[in-house]
């Protein structure tokens, strides 16, 4: 990881499109990193795996799901403390550049709401055919698993073929998420900013 100088937007992007995100070590630290793991945990989207249960909550229609309409209380949300997850890489930085790629068009949001409660969600940028999913978080019981599915079903819709979640955690890989190696990760990338894809969700 190398420490980065002053970031714009544009910046940012460009580094998407070479495989590299910025992160903090801790939500207080105003200093970014960009990293490039190894081993690139992605969700294949013809291979998202929904579970039972999962199912028929989404079904249920017990949430209230909306796109781009509280991006920046998403962040937010995904950047404060939480069960097993005391500190977080989200610092304010974090935060302000990813509102500018929102205003540009290029960070989007999905929210789940209870009534007029946001109770989960999750947030990524979009290049070419290529989804970063960033973070996400809930506030009640699979809030942001009903959120993320409504992702993936519009990114099909979309024309998406890349979905990346930088890291595997085993709740992705709940979901059909695996690794590749950073070499066969680039591959796909410049398949996916080579395509062109609608953003569903207006």
């Amino acid at each position: 990881m190398h420490g980065t100088p002053h970031l714009t937007p544009e910046i940012l992007l460009r580094a998407y499109a070479e495989g590299l995100f910025p992160m903090a070590e801790r939500r207080g630290d105003p200093t970014l990193y960009w990293v490039s793991p190894d081993k690139r945990g992605i969700l294949p989207l013809d291979n998202f795996h929904v579970p039972r249960r999962l199912a028929r909550t989404v079904r249920s229609g017990c949430f209230r799901l909306t796109a781009d309409q509280a991006f920046r209380d998403v962040m937010q949300a995904c950047a404060a403390p939480g069960p097993g997850r005391p500190e977080s890489w989200i610092n304010d930085e974090i935060l302000r550049l990813y509102t500018a790629l929102h205003a540009g068009g290029h960070a989007h949001s999905i929210e789940c709401w209870r009534k007029d409660e946001l109770v989960g969600g999750l947030y990524g940028v979009r290049l070419g055919a290529a989804f970063f999913g960033e973070s996400m978080f809930s506030r009640q019981r699979d809030a942001s698993k009903v959120a993320l599915v409504h992702l993936v079903e519009g990114l099909k819709r979309g024309g998406f073929v890349l979905l990346d979640t930088q890291f595997l955690t085993t709740h992705l890989a709940r979901f059909g998420a695996i690794e590749v190696p950073r070499e066969q990760y680039l591959m796909k990338l410049n398949w996916a900013l080579n395509r062109e894809a609608l953003w569903p969700f207006f």
